[in-house]
């Protein structure tokens, strides 16, 4: 059974080049164009990890980060930020939003690859406690 990542990003292009490079990896991936839609698709079909542009028009990736671990059905979800901003302040707002990770743009799909790795390996639970 491959295992399901959800990609939300308002940048076409990214979620064209990202959504190709996971099916490539034997991932099942959906994307969704911002938050709002992105919370929806969460609803509709559980994923087992989540990558999250943070800035997004409307409902923002830190928002929606907020909602996915403020929920008891989703907390256990990781959730990967991608950020083009690298302040302190923004990284200590994506760990307050409850981010399992943060990737910097641009990024490579290597590293990416390898991030995603580390949540959804087979010998690591699909569900964390807590």
């Amino acid at each position: 059974m491959s295992r399901r990542i959800l990609v939300v990003d308002d940048d076409p292009r990214l979620l064209h080049v990202v959504s190709m490079y996971l099916s490539i990896e034997g991932y099942d991936v959906d994307t969704a164009p911002n938050g709002e839609e992105g919370l929806q698709r969460l609803e509709a079909q559980r994923p087992d990890l989540v990558i999250l542009d943070v800035m997004m028009p409307g409902i923002d990736g830190l928002e929606a980060c907020r909602r996915i671990k403020s929920d008891p059905e989703t907390r256990h979800i990781p959730v990967v930020l991608f950020t083009a901003l690298s302040r302190t302040d923004d990284v200590e707002n994506g760990r307050a939003a409850g981010a399992n990770r943060f990737i910097n743009k641009p990024f490579s799909l290597i590293g990416l690859g390898a991030v995603i790795r580390s949540f959804l390996s087979e010998d690591s639970p699909v569900s964390a406690v807590g």
